[in-house]
């Protein structure tokens, strides 16, 4: 653990900077924080960006522009720094450059994370990796664009502080990002509630073919890979799906999977309280929060949901 990023900064002179497989608001806005924050305050060091495939929404964000979707050349930074990762192999596209690094540094808030970096600084259960990465930074050091950034991935992984990872500090810590004056409204509308057409229409189609298990216990929706093609959608489409579902009213669980690879699947998993769903997806070698977590399987729609299923039971009787 670490008190202030500047004390992983001393003697270096290249850094680099990476997210997880599939970045969510959070893992785009902790990122692009600290690549901000070293780039105003430490113009001496060399500093990338890597993420995979950013979606589209977040591009008002400073540094977005940046942002290094491929590997490119081999690279051997001083300091790499994983900002919402929970475990190497989540490691999105710079997971080489990661390996070659002289040290490296994980800032993260998964329950599930055992620590991977030289340096792990990592604290479980708090909202988000961006309110864990604020509490490494100079308050004084922060300008408007960094605070805008910090804030989306707050916003992002608290639901729009819904969730109940938010705490009094969380909402504290918003405000004081608000207070910078960026448009706090637009960022919630554009990136968080708004969907496209096409990201209505597959939410659509999950819904109506989606199926309740445990009398009413648990709900799960699916798309296949012969349906992904249809519509013509990437995972980053998908975004919205989990959270929809599990807005149904009664339910324990909600299950979201698609399939990406024929007979391997994408699951992701919503709580609403009763059952820790981290614990499921570290079983099937995932991870996540209590109530918010995902994994890879290999299987049949019905083999994963039998398997899912089972582990659900051994917490809350369906």
């Amino acid at each position: 653990m670490i008190d202030n990023i500047s004390e992983v900064l001393d003697g270096v002179k290249t850094v680099g900077i990476g997210g997880h497989v599939r970045p969510d608001g959070d893992c785009i806005g902790s990122c692009l924080a600290l690549y901000l924050y070293l780039r105003r305050n430490y113009p001496e060091i060399e500093t990338d960006i890597y993420l995979e495939e950013p979606r589209p929404v977040f591009y008002f964000l400073g540094g977005f522009d940046d942002i290094r979707t491929e590997a490119g050349e081999e690279k051997q930074y001083d300091l790499f720094i994983t900002c919402d990762v929970s475990a190497r192999a989540r490691i999105g596209v710079a997971g080489d450059h990661f390996d070659k690094a002289a040290k490296t540094v994980c800032i993260d808030h998964h329950v599930s994370n055992s620590g991977f970096a030289d340096v792990n600084h990592i604290r479980g259960g708090i909202s988000s990796a961006s309110e864990v990465l604020y509490g490494l930074l100079d308050r004084e050091k922060i300008d408007c664009g960094i605070a805008e950034t910090l804030y989306t991935g707050i916003a992002h992984d608290t639901g729009v502080f819904h969730y109940s990872s938010t705490t009094p500090e969380t909402m504290r810590i918003a405000a004081d990002l608000m207070s910078f004056g960026f448009d706090f409204g637009r960022i919630l509308d554009d990136t968080f509630f708004k969907k496209t057409y096409l990201e209505n229409q597959v939410i659509g189609r999950v819904l109506a073919e989606s199926i309740m298990l445990g009398g009413g216990k648990c709900v799960v929706g699916s798309l296949r890979k012969k349906d992904m093609d249809f519509y013509q959608v990437k995972p980053v489409d998908l975004d919205g799906v989990i959270a929809q579902l599990n807005l149904t009213s009664g339910i324990e669980v909600a299950i979201f999977l698609y399939e990406f690879e024929t007979l391997h699947y994408k699951v992701s998993l919503r709580s609403s309280g009763h059952v820790d769903v981290s614990k499921i997806a570290m079983f099937f070698g995932g991870g996540g929060h209590e109530r918010a977590a995902g994994f890879e399987m290999n299987g049949t729609f019905y083999d994963i949901v039998n398997n899912i299923t089972e582990q659900i039971e051994k917490q809350c009787p369906l």
